[in-house]
């Protein structure tokens, strides 16, 4: 058996490749309580449109849910942008991947971020 252990990328850096680790970590437990919350806790296991509605109205839950978005956008972008590394891209090709990456990762950010005030504000008007 062939012993590789999980070391940062050239042109990766420590602290990129230990937000990595820390990101999926931090979405797994997440993602164990989003689905105990929304599906094994509630009768049916199915929240309906008027349930998720009042649930957003717990000032907690909009900010886990932001921070779930986060990561998990950070952490995929961050994984692709590994994957892409492997085609050793030039340092010109890397640095226009970055930028890309960020802008997407912003974009993405703010429109769920968006949706989640949307889900809050109808929360607040029932």
């Amino acid at each position: 058996m062939i012993d590789t252990p999980s070391v940062p990328k050239p042109r990766e850096g420590t602290w990129l490749w230990l937000y990595k680790i820390f990101a999926g970590l931090f979405i797994v437990i997440l993602l164990g309580v989003h689905l105990i919350v929304n599906h094994m806790i509630v009768p049916g296991g199915l929240l309906s449109y008027n349930d998720v509605v009042r649930y957003y109205t717990n000032p907690i839950v909009p900010v886990m849910e932001i921070a779930f978005l986060i990561f998990v956008v950070s952490h995929a972008l961050v994984g692709l942008r590994s994957i892409l590394m492997d085609l050793n891209p030039s340092d010109k090709i890397l640095r226009g991947i970055d930028i890309l990456f960020i802008l997407v990762g912003i974009g993405f950010t703010i429109y769920g971020s968006w949706l989640i005030f949307v889900i809050v504000q109808r929360g607040q008007a029932v």
